[in-house]
């Protein structure tokens, strides 16, 4: 898979070590945001640009981390159509792609630590979607986002 990760000047640390850890899984990764842990940077700006390249179809995952992960997560969901979910343990990282269809999760740097964030990647790029009972759920989110954005609200 093509995966976009992003992080702010916060997060630059765990954004390489996560690099080189979703190479070794096998996966294409796609830099945003911070080229270094000095040069600020916020994080709005890095979770619209991967947000909207995944919904251009131009990524298939995104990986956003900040400080705490909060950030990256509301503001990568005001892109229309992206579920995005923070996420610091196993158990979030495989439901919020198998429960939710999250096409970006989110970690913190100050939260996570390096092997502890692999483990969450890893769930997370394991995971698919399975549609079923939880489709229903997703199409009503997306759908209700759709009535917001036309103003009916």
């Amino acid at each position: 898979m093509k995966i976009g990760l992003g992080s702010d000047h916060n997060a630059h640390g765990l954004k390489q070590a996560l690099w080189e850890y979703i190479e070794e899984l096998g996966h294409e990764v796609v830099d945003y945001g911070s080229q270094d842990d000095c040069t600020a940077i916020d994080y709005p700006g890095v979770a619209f640009e991967v947000g909207t390249d995944i919904m251009a179809n131009k990524l298939d995952r995104g990986i956003l981390v900040c400080g705490t992960g909060l950030g990256m997560a509301i503001a990568a969901c005001k892109v229309p159509g992206i579920r995005a979910a923070t996420t610091h343990d196993v158990y979030s990282a495989e439901r919020a792609c198998k429960s939710n269809d999250a096409q970006i999760i989110t970690l913190g740097e100050k939260v996570i630590g390096i092997e502890a964030a692999k483990k969450v990647v890893e769930m997370y790029l394991s995971s698919t979607f399975p549609g079923g009972n939880s489709a229903r759920k997703v199409q009503q989110i997306s759908e209700q986002e759709k009535i917001y954005m036309n103003g009916r609200v």
